[in-house]
C-alpha cells in the first residue's frame, strides 16, 4: 500500500452525485445473473488492479467461497485505482453497478446519500467486532465494512532523540505542542536543516487524512459534527486559526518543507529526524533503521493526539437483487484468517482482535503492534457526511494556500463559505 491510496479518491461533487443518483433510477440491473446450472452470479468491482498481492488475497477468498456452496458464484473485475471512482459513477448513471463494490471509507456517506449503495445488514457480531473506523455509516445506518485500517505516527530514531536530550513520548504522555516545537528547534540546531517531514508535497486526500486530525487535536474541526450543517466556528474559529498559524509557522521557520519526495525516503536516509507517516512505510524503515526505529504518537496540540481513520471497505450496491448472496459472501470473507492474511500482505492493521493475534506483524510483541494501539486509541473518522468530498477538496486548497503564506483568518472564512454554500444547495444532505 502506498500513500497514493489517499489521493484522488473523493472526486465526486455533491451536485454530480445528485444527478447521477437520479440517472441510476432508470434501467436498474440486478448486479448479477443466472450462471450455468442455476447458479446466481455475483459481480464484484475492486480498485485493486495493479496490486497483485491484494488481488491474490481476494481471489483466494472468492475461490474458497465459490467452492463452499453452489448457489452463488462471485466474479471479480478490478480497475486501476485512479479510474475506479469514475467507473462507479458511470455505472450508477447507467444503472449498471455490480452487486459488490469497494469504496474509500470517507466517501461512504456520499454514496449512501446518492443511492449507490444499500444498508449492509451484516450479522452485527461481525461489524461489532471490527475497529470502529472499519465500519462506514450514514445517518446511524451501517453501509460498509472493511478488513483493515491504516494509521499514522511519527517515526524517529531512538539514538537521535537520546543524543539530543529529547523525551520519548507515549500515547499516555505525548509531546505537548511546546515540547514538539522545542524538539524540532533542537534537531534543527543539531544539523537537520529541515527536521520534520510531513509529506506536504503530496496532494488530494492526504491533506485531510493527515492534517485534519492535527486541527482536531488543536480543538478545531472540518465541520460542526453535531449538526453536520455548517463549518462555521469549527474550521474558522479561534482554535482553528491558532492551529493554522502554527502550521504556517512550521514552513516559515524551515522546520518542515513541501519540497521533499512522496514516501519516507528522506527519513530512511537520515535527512530528516522525524517523519509523520503511515504504517505502509514501516517495513522499509524497519529494514533501514532496525531496532533504532521508534513508532511514536503525534503531538498533543491541546485536545489530545489524534490520527485519521477509515480506509477501503466493502458494500452492496442498491441495484443488487441478489443482496442475500452478497451478504453471505461478505460474512464468509470476514474470517479472521483472511483478515490476518490481508493485513500482513498489505502491511495494514487487521480490523479484529482475533485477526491481530493471527497476524505475523501486528500481534502482541510483533514489530508493527504499536500501530494497533495508535489506531484503537487515537483514530478518528473523517466527518460522516455526504458533503465530505467537497469539504476535503476545500480543506486541501485552503491548507496549501496557508502553507504558502496566505492570511489565515481570511482563507478559513472563505473555506467555510464554500462548504456551507454547498451544504445549503443540497438541502443539508439529509441532516
Amino acid at each position: 500500500m502506498s500513500r497514493k491510496s489517499f489521493t484522488g479518491m473523493l472526486a465526486i461533487t455533491a451536485a454530480s452525485a445528485t444527478a447521477l443518483a437520479a440517472c441510476g433510477q432508470a434501467g436498474q440491473s440486478d448486479g448479477g445473473g443466472d450462471g450455468d446450472g442455476g447458479t446466481t452470479e455475483l459481480t464484484m468491482w475492486t480498485h485493486s488492479a495493479g496490486n497483485p498481492a491484494e488481488l491474490a488475497i481476494y481471489e483466494q477468498i472468492i475461490g474458497d467461497y465459490n467452492e463452499s456452496q453452489d448457489r452463488y458464484e462471485v466474479v471479480v473485475e478490478s480497475f486501476p485505482q485512479g479510474a475506479y471512482n469514475d467507473a462507479v459513477v458511470a455505472g450508477a448513471a447507467a444503472g449498471d453497478l455490480p452487486c459488490l463494490l469497494d469504496m474509500d471509507g470517507p466517501i461512504v456517506p456520499n454514496w449512501a446519500w446518492a443511492g449507490y449503495i444499500q444498508p449492509l445488514d451484516l450479522d452485527p457480531a461481525i461489524t461489532d467486532a471490527l475497529l470502529p473506523t472499519a465500519v462506514g455509516e450514514y445517518q446511524d445506518e451501517v453501509y460498509s465494512a472493511g478488513y483493515w485500517d491504516a494509521a499514522l505516527s511519527v517515526f524517529a530514531r531512538g539514538s537521535v532523540l537520546e543524543e539530543n536530550g529529547i523525551r520519548v513520548p507515549t500515547v499516555e504522555e505525548p509531546w505537548t505542542r511546546e515540547e514538539f516545537d522545542a524538539a524540532l528547534t533542537t534537531l534543527q540546531g543539531a544539523g537537520y536543516a529541515t527536521p520534520l517531514d510531513i509529506s506536504a508535497e503530496d496532494a488530494g486526500e492526504w491533506w485531510s487524512y493527515a492534517y485534519s486530525p492535527m486541527l482536531q487535536s488543536a480543538g478545531g474541526d472540518l465541520i460542526d459534527r453535531e449538526s453536520m450543517l455548517t463549518a462555521e466556528g469549527a474550521l474558522n474559529g479561534p482554535e482553528a486559526v491558532e492551529f493554522f498559524e502554527w502550521f504556517q509557522g512550521l514552513f516559515e521557520r524551515g522546520l518542515a518543507s513541501n519540497a521533499g519526495t512522496i514516501g519516507n525516503e528522506e527519513f530512511n536516509n537520515d535527512e530528516v529526524a522525524l517523519s509523520y507517516t503511515g504504517v505502509w512505510n514501516a517495513l522499509d524503515s524497519l529494514e533501514t533503521v532496525g531496532e533504532d526505529l521508534l513508532i511514536l504518537p503525534p503531538p498533543d496540540l491541546g485536545e489530545g493526539p489524534k490520527i485519521g481513520g477509515a480506509s477501503w471497505q466493502w458494500g452492496i450496491s442498491a441495484e443488487c437483487e441478489a443482496s442475500e448472496g452478497a451478504r453471505e459472501y461478505l460474512e464468509f470473507s470476514f474470517d479472521p484468517q483472511y483478515i490476518a492474511a490481508f493485513a500482513d500482505g498489505q502491511v495494514v492493521i487487521p480490523a479484529t482482535a482475533e485477526a491481530e493475534e493471527l497476524s505475523e506483524m501486528f500481534g502482541e510483541g510483533d514489530p508493527l503492534q504499536p500501530f494497533v494501539e495508535l489506531s484503537q486509541q487515537l483514530a478518528l473518522e473523517r466527518p460522516p457526511t455526504p458533503a465530505y468530498p467537497i469539504i476535503s477538496s476545500v480543506f486541501e486548497r485552503a491548507g496549501k494556500d496557508i502553507m504558502n503564506g496566505a492570511d489565515v483568518q481570511e482563507t478559513l472564512d472563505q473555506a467555510v463559505q464554500e462548504i456551507d454554500t454547498n451544504i445549503e444547495s443540497n438541502d443539508g444532505y439529509g441532516f
